[in-house]
């Protein structure tokens, strides 16, 4: 069966990210080059013998149980869209257990590692020229709202809504959420629309957050920028977009947030997501974010 057709069904039906499909794609390439070496099978005709090999072989290389164990998720995928497509009749991974991996803990940024930070900012935000403003901008919105790199640099303009106070925001599987905005980020907001109405000549350029010259911004440019603000009031090795979203959903229950309201914040689909980090309405939801965020201005 071609792979290219197994990458159909996952833009197709599955709705996944590339990203994901090329993880998937690069899981499959490497058990398909271990077969053509080891045993002479091809990956539809693999057994659960196969497989296991397969695994002794990642651990003498030296992985993780934890990485082994997304590389037999991408194979399952696989097996069940060939159980689908009626190319197989039993699924290899049918009586497979994964293997026990410890739970791999992140450390959040502080709270006064994330208030040096912003306090050394100038609350005057007129006198910044684009580039400062988009750079401090893009660190208070992923700190501000928890949104994902790939939510945030496919943000558009007509997805803010300053006088709500709230953007749009299009997460995994193409599902939208609204995400409030805390007061602080306003006015930051607002000087940043002025600026790039005044550099981007192009207003045909959807998205919000653009390079000087009007071009999209790119994954590596949002994880240098970020490594490199942080890098200034933290020694963590971990200084990524993803560690600004753990480090706002921790705060943020920390502070009282329900479990429940930070879900919906995070977009995740089920609250045993959302635990890790251990009112449905967007109205309720503002009203509970606002009091429990620590950058919240509270009257």
């Amino acid at each position: 069966m071609s792979l290219s057709a197994f990458q159909d069904y996952l833009f197709m039906e599955r709705m996944a990210s590339a990203h994901t499909i090329k993880a998937y794609l690069r899981d499959l390439h490497s058990f398909e080059d271990y077969l053509k070496v080891d045993h002479q099978v091809s990956v539809d005709s693999a057994s659960y013998v196969h497989i296991r090999s397969w695994m002794v072989f990642l651990m003498d290389q030296g992985n993780k149980h934890q990485t082994i164990n997304r590389k037999i998720s991408s194979l399952k995928a696989y097996y069940l869209f060939l159980l689908k497509a009626g190319l197989l009749s039993q699924s290899p991974l049918e009586v497979h257990q994964s293997l026990k991996s410890r739970p791999k803990l992140s450390l959040p940024f502080s709270l006064n590692e994330m208030n040096t930070l912003f306090d050394t900012w100038d609350r005057d935000f007129s006198e910044l020229g684009f580039d400062e403003t988009r750079n401090r901008l893009i660190i208070a919105l992923l700190y501000g709202t928890g949104i994902r790199r790939a939510e945030l640099i496919g943000l558009k303009i007509i997805d803010v809504d300053i006088e709500r106070a709230q953007i749009k925001v299009l997460g995994k599987r193409n599902k939208e959420r609204l995400v409030p905005l805390i007061e602080s980020l306003l006015p930051l907001l607002r000087n940043y629309f002025t600026l790039r109405s005044q550099v981007v000549s192009d207003t045909a350029i959807p998205f919000l957050l653009v390079k000087s010259d009007g071009r999209k911004l790119s994954d590596s440019f949002v994880y240098r920028l970020v490594n490199r603000y942080l890098s200034e009031v933290s020694s963590k090795e971990k200084r990524s977009p993803h560690m600004l979203r753990h480090t706002f959903a921790t705060h943020v229950l920390q502070s009282g947030a329900d479990l429940n309201s930070v879900k919906e914040l995070l977009g995740h689909t089920s609250l045993a997501a959302t635990q890790v980090y251990t009112h449905n309405s967007i109205e309720d939801l503002k009203k509970s974010y606002r009091g429990a965020h620590p950058r919240s201005t509270k009257k």
